[in-house]
């Protein structure tokens, strides 16, 4: 374990030194695009965050190398070697993208062309734990399609969830950790040596994200781009698929899986532990390819109905909505994880529905509109106050405060103008002398900025 978080800190390290130097070769190389009509960020942010990420991977890989423990990964398989050449291409693709916006149709080949590299390094699907079957070796044309499609869908996946400040990198770590935990325990507990490079792929994963996040949090400084987005996507899928493929359920519980199969479910786990992690992305794919269709677009085509755009729309802020898409994950992939420990245990199973209706409180938020007591409103913004009514006409002289009171000369001129027809006055132009202007935390217009000392 110690070896493992080492790797993960000289990642994270690697990874967070060299985004700000990254960041300034973004402004220089001119990777900062302006913006889009579904972009949420208001001002031109760099690109290429990916670069820093990719370093970080390289480094991890290379300590874990020099480890007493972790070297006999390089030793015994060739699946770090196959995930680095996969990377490498993957990653050199996102890096053209984010600098000259490459055809999406080309990407996908680029990304079909990495994920044949890994398979044809070792990196693929030899057979799959079918329930009620038992385990099904794969032909080689099977493991090799199926290791491509599992490669593709995750990249794309979490390229589309990459939408907000430290959305992508914080669902991803979230993922990462609770398959490092699984991976793990399969290798640690049941002494599976198969599951080594799937637990490394993991931990050098979280690093790669832990080490981006600090620039990444909203405001964000930097975005991954699809530099990014697309090499943490193949890094995770290249976890899936080492422990899905290459490890044996057989030898999970040390006896026939249709036997074992009765008394523990978990042994379907490496089959569904990869689908759980990447639950929340996968559903917002097949969403926007569903919702573009219909459409008559094509599914490359960006839109603004991703589940995140969503959650701004319903009233969510933007730190709230990713904190929300946060929970989410956390609570499908450690739940997965948690059964997978104990599938026995009523108490698990209570626990995330019990979570799950929390979850659905927290989406549903913005729907309601507490309002502070009267003693609290000063201690609290503005928008959980409560609206003073106006004064009844024909009140009575002085009931009135002195800071609600309107003169009589007023008075006489809101009369007046009542019978006028009113202008519109547009949004971020004051209306005039009396007037006030309609710029606040709702307008769309550009707010009047006041210069500091």
């Amino acid at each position: 374990m110690r070896e493992y978080l080492l790797t993960l800190c000289v990642t994270a390290a690697v990874t967070y030194l060299l985004t700000g130097p990254v960041r300034k070769f973004a402004i220089v190389a001119g990777a900062m695009p302006e913006i889009r009509a579904r972009d949420v960020h208001r001002e031109p942010t760099p690109r290429l965050g990916g670069i820093a990420m990719f370093f970080g991977l390289c480094a991890g890989l290379l300590v874990a190398d020099h480890l007493a423990n972790l070297n006999q990964v390089f030793e015994k398989s060739n699946e770090p070697r196959a995930l680095l050449s996969g990377a490498a291409l993957i990653w050199l693709i996102g890096v053209l993208d984010d600098k000259f916006e490459i055809d999406a149709l080309i990407k996908l080949g680029a990304q079909m062309i990495a994920a044949g590299v890994m398979v044809m390094q070792g990196l693929t699907i030899l057979w799959l734990p079918i329930p009620g079957v038992g385990t099904v070796a794969l032909t080689q044309w099977q493991g090799t399609l199926l290791t491509v499609a599992l490669v593709v869908i995750t990249i794309n996946a979490v390229n589309f969830v990459d939408g907000l400040d430290g959305l992508a990198a914080g669902m991803v770590c979230i993922a990462s950790a609770a398959f490092f935990m699984y991976a793990y325990r399969i290798w640690y507990s049941y002494g599976i040596e198969a599951a080594a490079p799937a637990t490394l792929f993991a931990a050098v994963l979280m690093g790669m994200c832990v080490g981006f996040l600090p620039h990444n949090m909203h405001p964000a400084r930097i975005f991954m781009g699809d530099s990014g987005s697309m090499l943490i996507g193949l890094v995770l899928a290249a976890g899936a698929i080492s422990i899905t493929g290459q490890v044996d359920p057989d030898n999970l519980f040390g006896g026939s899986e249709r036997s074992a199969v009765h008394q523990m479910v978990p042994v379907y786990i490496p089959l569904l532990m990869p689908l759980t992690i990447i639950a929340i992305p996968a559903a917002d794919l097949i969403l926007a390819i569903v919702r573009r269709t219909w459409r008559g677009q094509s599914p490359f085509a960006a839109d603004r109905g991703h589940l995140h755009h969503r959650l701004l729309e319903i009233g969510h802020s933007h730190s709230r909505a990713v904190l929300i898409m946060y929970f989410w994950s956390a609570l499908i992939a450690f739940g997965a994880l948690a059964y997978s420990v104990n599938s026995a245990s009523m108490w698990i199973v209570l626990g995330v529905v019990g979570l799950s209706a929390v979850g659905l409180v927290l989406l549903l938020l913005p729907r309601f509109t507490p309002r502070a007591p009267r003693w609290a409103e000063a201690f609290v913004p503005p928008r959980y106050r409560r609206r003073r009514a106006a004064p009844a006409p024909g009140a009575a002289e002085g009931a009135v405060s002195a800071e609600d009171a309107v003169s009589a000369e007023d008075a006489a001129s809101a009369e007046a103008a009542d019978d006028e027809p009113r202008t519109p006055v547009p949004v971020g132009v004051s209306g005039g002398p009396g007037v006030p202007g309609v710029n606040g935390a709702t307008a769309l217009g550009a707010r009047s900025r006041v210069p500091r000392g």
